[in-house]
């Protein structure tokens, strides 16, 4: 699904995010909450982003990048954390276009394409995700799909580096004491994976189940990438409407 002509789609994800982000924070006081991440402000949501872009900067142009508190408290910390906020994400957008097409630094996932499109794409969903999270906190529920920026290319793109690379990793919680197979299928693209969950790390790969599957997860890919990123409470179910269930409580990504 990740090709070299989407390192410019990436980058320009990033940029549309970081305006979406800023201007929906910048919107509400910092102490509002954020009712897509329980716990976090406002101000917890702006420090954790630009946090992760000048860590991730850091790796990129293969600098020490330690484990980003002293950066979070920075933000913390600072007069102005929307301007702090938008210098992070510029450091990020230079340091991705001087970076070499063989660049060579380590990346986390695993099915990532090369390190420079790998961290273009997931600084890309990172910063998108996190920016429907800013929408929530200025509407005070999670937004719906339609009323998001995010396209259908993008959408099924991070549906797709959560189920390949997120999903088999063995810290991730998704199981099932009796095996299940799941399939997820993007209604507006051709975009379709299967996911066979058991006791084990998940097992996933693109297209659809060569048998009939105990649950698919349906929907356009924006509904799909809200949800499934745990921004909404869909998507649509067919079949065994616990299997969603299971994903909602499981299937955690964190820093």
């Amino acid at each position: 699904m990740v090709s070299a002509d989407t390192f410019e789609m990436f980058g320009d994800g990033i940029g549309a995010a970081a305006t979406v982000l800023r201007a929906n924070a910048g919107a509400v006081p910092l102490s509002t909450p954020v009712p897509t991440c329980p716990g976090w402000t406002v101000l917890d949501l702006l420090a954790h982003q630009g946090m992760v872009h000048r860590w991730a900067a850091a790796t990129i142009r293969g600098e020490d990048a330690g484990d980003g508190s002293d950066a979070e408290a920075e933000g913390r910390a600072c007069a102005d954390i929307l301007d702090w906020f938008d210098a992070g994400a510029t450091a990020l957008l230079q340091a991705l276009a001087d970076a070499p097409v063989d660049l060579d630094v380590p990346f986390f996932l695993r099915n990532a394409p090369a390190p420079r499109l790998a961290w273009a794409r997931r600084q890309c969903h990172e910063t998108t995700i996190h920016a429907v999270d800013a929408m929530a906190a200025r509407l005070g529920r999670p937004p719906l799909g339609g009323q998001t920026w995010v396209t259908a290319p993008l959408a099924a793109d991070g549906v797709d580096e959560l189920i390949l690379g997120f999903l088999p990793r063995r810290r991730s919680r998704l199981r099932s004491p009796s095996p299940l197979t799941i399939a997820v299928r993007a209604t507006d693209t051709d975009a379709a994976w299967t996911i066979d969950v058991s006791d084990e790390p998940p097992r996933a790969r693109r297209g659809a189940p060569s048998h009939h599957p105990d649950a698919t997860f349906a929907g356009t890919a924006t509904d799909l990438y809200l949800g499934l990123w745990n921004r909404a409470d869909g998507p649509s179910v067919e079949g065994d409407a616990a299997a969603l269930t299971l994903w909602h409580t499981t299937m955690r990504v964190s820093w």
